[in-house]
């Protein structure tokens, strides 16, 4: 695909997607989500990616749809775009089976925040922002927000800050467990190579089955987990990592793991 709003970038097992319309704080056209959703199919379909960053160009991450798009004229409903765009884009991050490492370098707010919150882990900026900021256009929360607010903080916590729009410094964010580390801006890419690094060499088929998972424990009772815990160690239980992990134990060595 010609990207023309995003920046793709592949280096050693790592994937760096960088959304790239600074003009308008990288808020998502019809384009940008079709050229995400493109990229995220090529990722899942490259054995050699380990890892995915999902970051922004100049001072924002992402903030949300933009509503100066000209396919907003065209008057359909918000649904169809939702359904178009963000319905498939959010599932298949939270599906793909290699670990979305999030580099939020600036605001993220609206479905631009949903963004965020779909991936596994979110390395911020101490002075990034989470902004639910839909109801400030009489709007209520989409692209996947309303479900992953609630399972992250207290449902009378992401009650106020969806009813509020409440802006969320990163800090607060960590404090609240929706950001996984917040650092000053010049210890970002810092503190990111590191989880990058860790996750460009961990056993990727073991961790794609960690996140399906996370996925399930959300809908299932102890005992189905226990069940779905057993047929996925099975799985880990033949790969090649494993047979190098008991290997490298035996042999008081670190492990090499190729992700499968």
């Amino acid at each position: 695909m010609d990207y023309q709003h995003l920046l793709f970038a592949q280096n050693e097992g790592v994937c760096t997607l960088t959304l790239h319309r600074p003009a308008v704080y990288n808020a998502i056209n019809n384009r940008l989500a079709d050229e995400l959703m493109h990229a995220f199919q090529a990722i899942e379909q490259a054995p050699e990616v380990r890892v995915v960053v999902l970051t922004g160009s100049g001072k924002a991450f992402c903030t949300g749809h933009d509503l100066k798009a000209p396919e907003n004229q065209e008057g359909r409903p918000s649904s169809y775009t939702i359904n178009r765009n963000y319905v498939p884009l959010i599932l298949m991050m939270r599906h793909l089976p290699k670990p979305i490492l999030c580099r939020l370098n600036g605001v993220a707010a609206g479905a631009g925040c949903s963004l965020a919150l779909a991936c596994d882990m979110i390395i911020a900026d101490e002075e990034a922002e989470l902004i639910q900021v839909f109801v400030n256009i009489g709007l209520v929360p989409d692209a996947g927000s309303a479900y992953f607010m609630p399972r992250l903080v207290s449902r009378n916590q992401a009650f106020e800050l969806m009813s509020k729009a409440t802006r969320l410094k990163a800090r607060e964010a960590q404090a609240l467990g929706i950001v996984n580390r917040a650092v000053p801006a010049s210890e970002l890419d810092t503190v990111l190579k590191a989880e990058i690094d860790y996750y460009a060499k961990a056993p990727t088929k073991a961790i794609g089955m960690i996140k399906k998972m996370l996925n399930h424990a959300y809908h299932a009772d102890l005992r189905q987990m226990m069940e779905l815990e057993a047929v996925y160690q099975d799985h880990a239980h033949y790969s090649h990592d494993h047979r190098e992990g008991v290997q490298a134990f035996l042999d008081k060595r670190r492990p090499q793991f190729k992700g499968h």
